[in-house]
């Protein structure tokens, strides 16, 4: 049994991630739950859920309990933070831990209070809130304390956000429902459209890894994939190229640069000339699309720069603010 202390919880739409006191990251599994569709019994988190994704008997579907950061299901997503909570502890808790979620800037109290409720009916004895884009700045050891303006934008699964800390917070924000999910569907509907045959999301991600690029590439990069024939149901392989994963891209990326067009044009002058000097710092996992920082740069006029691990800004920053509750206290959102 072990004696738990602090957990830091990056909850996210695509994936979740949690950070234990003196122990780093020790969890990272994706936010799907399988539950049976009658009892509404939950059968399987996280790994084990997406095993069985496009494997399920009609009794049994795989979900998201999560949608745009935001909790959609409550029962769900706290019998979810439970059983990671026991994977991270054990079952045989003695004392619940004090737990920090990250959460969209731009939730609402309700949705706040359905986040806090969930952590404490999951067992957490104190529980803490505190908004993704600052937990991203944090976590890339942007001086968020100094009066210096910075811009962070957190491209997650089903949300992006951009903002700009100064002074131990958040300045301004914009976000938008726009990630990686919207993309890899929008990759399952091309090829439906197009191709008439169909894939399943991690197909479609695959394909986003592989072939995705937010600016034309000079060679032609092409790959394999195989799916579902629309017509006749039979098994059905195609060779896709990079320019038509380029095409189904452009759209949505276009989206993700007017949340950030939008973020800056209600930024004070005084902090627009510190981030043009600075430039702006991309976090999460859909930052990773090969040459996003190029186009936005681009099309911004200002230097934009992926972080170092990218995936694990918000859960790193979510620890350091636990290791340093009294500095970002004002900050958090607490019960």
């Amino acid at each position: 049994m072990k004696l738990l202390r602090r957990l830091g919880i990056d909850l996210g739409t695509s994936n979740t991630l949690i950070w234990a006191e003196n122990e780093g990251v020790v969890l990272s599994e994706p936010t799907l739950v399988a539950v049976s569709i009658e009892e509404r019994k939950i059968l399987a988190v996280g790994n084990e859920a997406k095993e069985m994704v496009g494997k399920t008997p009609e009794y049994i579907e795989v979900v998201k309990p999560l949608e745009d950061g935001a909790i959609a299901d409550y029962e769900v997503s706290e019998a979810m933070i439970k059983a990671f909570l026991r994977r991270v502890i054990g079952k045989n808790w003695f004392v619940g831990p004090e737990v920090m979620i990250g959460v969209p800037a731009g939730i609402t109290q309700v949705e706040q209070r359905a986040v806090l409720d969930a952590a404490l009916g999951a067992g957490a004895r104190k529980v803490y809130l505190i908004d993704k884009p600052l937990a991203a700045a944090i976590g890339t050891k942007i001086p968020v304390a100094e009066s210096l303006g910075n811009m962070i934008v957190d491209l997650g699964g089903g949300n992006t956000e951009a903002a700009v800390v100064a002074l131990g917070g958040i300045v301004t924000h914009n976000s938008g429902k726009v990630g990686g999910i919207k993309i890899d569907r929008a990759i399952v509907d091309h090829f439906r459209k197009v191709y008439g045959i169909i894939i399943g999301e991690q197909t479609a991600e695959m394909v986003k890894i592989k072939l995705g690029s937010a600016v034309k590439l000079k060679r032609v990069e092409t790959t394999e994939v195989t799916g579902r024939d629309f017509l006749s149901g039979l098994p059905k392989s195609i060779q896709v190229d990079s320019e038509a994963v380029y095409e189904v891209l452009k759209p949505i990326l276009g989206m993700i640069l007017e949340v950030i067009q939008g973020a800056l044009a209600i930024t004070p002058p005084e902090l627009l000339s510190d981030i043009i000097d600075r430039g702006i710092v991309l976090a999460g996992g859909s930052s990773q699309i090969r040459n996003l920082n190029v186009l936005l740069t681009r099309e911004i006029g200002v230097s934009v720069h992926v972080a170092l691990e990218p995936q694990l800004c918000v859960i790193k920053g979510i620890g350091l603010a636990l290791e340093n509750l009294d500095t970002y206290k004002k900050a958090l959102c607490q019960q």
